[in-house]
């Protein structure tokens, strides 16, 4: 059996489908945004054949008309939905709760009163509230800064990637 050019172009195609479909797979499971390394470590492939298959996936998914879009910023992507479908994403995530309907009040409140004191916040919500207030620092949607024997509480940048909406289209302002 001789190998031609052609068996060689189509054996190629098919192992970059296949790898279109690891990439994609990888930014569907993980809903957030992954550096490169993250990328190279969970893929197993080279950052110039992940830069590739990231451009072909946006490709893609502009060319199907896609609700879904390769997001990056700053060197970061993430898949997500397009803005203008994300009254739906909001819809959906408010009715199969991700937070707690506590720490729903305490996230509306900080991205409401933001920047405000954490002792407000727990003068506001009890004390219950040192338990939302660690679990969104630790998940990066709002900044914490020492001020005297208490912290400022603002959104950070995280926050409205996370929910989808720009600092101008802030709902609660």
């Amino acid at each position: 059996m001789t190998i031609s050019s052609k068996t060689i172009d189509e054996i190629d195609e098919s192992k970059e489908k296949e790898n279109l479909k690891i990439l994609e797979s990888i930014f569907f499971i993980s809903g957030r945004f992954l550096t490169m390394p993250d990328l190279m470590s969970l893929s197993g492939f080279s950052s110039v054949i992940i830069e590739d298959l990231i451009k072909k996936l946006k490709e893609k998914y502009d060319k199907i008309d896609s609700a879904i879009e390769i997001v990056e910023k700053n060197n970061v992507w993430k898949m997500d939905v397009r803005r203008e479908y994300g009254f739906i994403v909001n819809k959906i995530a408010t009715g199969n709760a991700e937070f707690s309907k506590a720490e729903q009040e305490t996230l509306a409140i900080i991205a409401y009163k933001q920047p405000i004191k954490q002792s407000v916040i727990i003068k506001i919500r009890g004390n219950k509230a040192y338990d939302d207030i660690k679990k969104f620092v630790d998940l990066e949607l709002i900044k914490r800064k020492k001020m005297g024997h208490t912290y400022e509480l603002s959104l950070s940048e995280e926050f409205y990637d996370y929910f989808n909406v720009s600092k101008s289209e802030n709902p609660l302002k």
